[in-house]
């Protein structure tokens, strides 16, 4: 055992400094340990290729991230968008008055043909993450049409006006993964994130689904990190979107068990 100083009676200068770096890392493990702080919406995100270099994109890739690593009462809101854009301006309304922060997967397909609506996303301060172009199953593509779908999608959010509010954030059409497709993906620059659940308000009314059905499923799966899942637009000429409607009642339900809006986008920035 290395002796202490025979003048002062303390410890080497080494070992002290050994003894406060150990410290200083503890504070570090306790802060991690309190989760991520939610960040209101506006946060300026940079672009995959400028944050595939940091520890907090690194550390998603690997994994589906379908709950965030977090001890705090805070759970994400996530909006898929692929068919139209019903709903839109009641969520944005919403999320807005409540000053509350959401990601957006829109398929490149999307941006293409609303231009204007995914301007008005990022706008409103909200981040915008990849849905791949066309919603396809993945598995029934080869790595060169995966590789595609990923890579035009995100060219196409980037060309309606999109910017800095684009995300290197990817989700899987149907939320369907695999190891091997999500290691694609990580290789692109991109982290998936899936959801924890989905109030499967997509559905419809026509699929049996109701307001008060979708506000329960999210409530149910609240727990520390939960990412929830909904959707913007209407399928087959439909015009009622149920998560439109129940996003009130399920902000509501957050705040009465303690919870916070985490920005995603506090999980990669520097």
């Amino acid at each position: 055992m290395r002796a202490r100083s025979v003048i002062t009676g303390r410890r080497p200068p080494g070992r002290r400094l050994l003894a406060a770096g150990a410290a200083l890392f503890a504070v570090l493990l306790w802060a991690i340990a309190q989760g991520p702080v939610a960040r209101p919406a506006g946060t300026v995100v940079p672009s995959p290729a400028a944050t595939a270099e940091g520890e907090g994109l690194r550390a998603l890739f690997g994994s589906e991230n379908r709950v965030i690593p977090t001890r705090g009462r805070v759970a994400a809101l996530t909006f898929n968008a692929a068919w139209n854009e019903a709903g839109l301006d009641a969520i944005l309304g919403e999320l807005a008055r409540r000053r509350v922060p959401a990601t957006f997967f829109l398929t490149g397909d999307f941006a293409d043909r609303h231009p204007a609506a995914v301007r008005r996303i990022a706008a409103a301060g909200h981040g915008l993450g990849n849905h791949s172009f066309s919603h396809p199953r993945f598995q029934d593509l080869d790595a060169g049409g995966r590789r595609q779908e990923v890579l035009a999608a995100d060219r196409a959010l980037r060309a309606a006006g999109a910017g800095h509010a684009v995300t290197p954030f990817f989700r899987f059409p149907y939320g369907e993964t695999s190891a091997a497709h999500i290691r694609e993906v990580n290789a692109l620059g991109f982290a998936d994130i899936e959801f924890t659940t989905d109030t499967n308000g997509w559905q419809g009314t026509e699929g049996g689904m109701t307001v008060d059905r979708a506000v329960d499923r999210a409530l149910d799966a609240l727990r520390p990190g939960a990412v929830l899942q909904m959707h913007v637009g209407a399928s087959q000429e439909r015009t009622e979107v149920i998560d439109a409607k129940a996003l009130p009642r399920i902000l509501d339900g957050f705040t009465a068990r303690g919870y916070r809006v985490l920005d995603l986008r506090t999980l990669v920035a520097g």
